[in-house]
């Protein structure tokens, strides 16, 4: 009788291990979810919501190719709030503002201060942000470089505030979707009304994004501003 139990409870294990296991999605279905996912985002007229607080109104999208873009001068049009799509990296992007100053020609190294929200896509909500009041007092400093036409770059870990970035996901380097603008944007410092800091809002897919969403495989969108330090 004792073996016959052991058995039936070896039997019992087993099953709950398939059943957990079948239920995990691989990392093809985990992607296919997030393209879906994505693609929902960019067809419906999206609003961003914290709680009961309007964040930002996105719109539904209109996406242009990088062709497009390049025959409009690397600039999105606002009115037909346009995202252009790279295909290589799966990054969406609007320059909402181009921003004063210049861009970051190769041998160059520059010190940013950027202030963001982002959005997680799949769960539908605001994940981290340094535009919040309990955040306010801690933008995100980053140090850049264009190296031979790559830009790079990593959170500044050493400021007295800390990184947010890197204090909640462990990651020093900046997202590859985070850099992808400062290929197209000017960086400066704002002197005025008019000569107003770079603004752009970013769907960033997981293999562009943090180490955790990396892991975890899912979206976020972005609003970050940059600005010369």
């Amino acid at each position: 009788m004792r073996k016959l139990y052991l058995l039936l409870a070896f039997a019992l294990v087993a099953w709950v291990n398939f059943s957990c296991s079948s239920d995990e999605k691989t990392y093809s279905e985990q992607k296919e979810e997030e393209r879906s996912v994505i693609k929902s985002f960019i067809g419906r007229n999206v609003v961003l919501m914290s709680g009961k607080d309007t964040l930002l109104n996105v719109g539904k999208i209109n996406v242009i190719t990088e062709e497009q873009f390049d025959k409009q001068d690397s600039t999105t049009n606002l009115a037909k709030n346009e995202y252009v799509l790279f295909t290589g990296s799966g990054v969406y992007m609007q320059i909402v503002r181009e921003g004063t100053g210049s861009r970051i020609e190769m041998g160059e190294s520059r010190r940013l201060m950027c202030r963001f929200w982002e959005y997680n896509i799949m769960g539908d909500s605001l994940q981290l942000s340094n535009r919040i009041l309990s955040y306010a007092q801690r933008p995100e400093y980053m140090n850049v470089y264009n190296n031979s036409g790559y830009i790079g770059g990593s959170f500044d870990t050493s400021v007295a505030t800390g990184s947010l970035m890197f204090n909640s996901y462990g990651d020093v380097n900046i997202p590859d979707g985070w850099l992808k603008p400062l290929e197209y944007i000017r960086v400066g410092a704002q002197t005025d009304a008019e000569n107003r800091i770079s603004k752009v809002r970013l769907i960033v897919p997981h293999s562009a994004g943090h180490s955790h969403a990396m892991a975890s495989v899912y979206p976020c969108f972005y609003e970050l501003t940059f600005q010369e330090i």
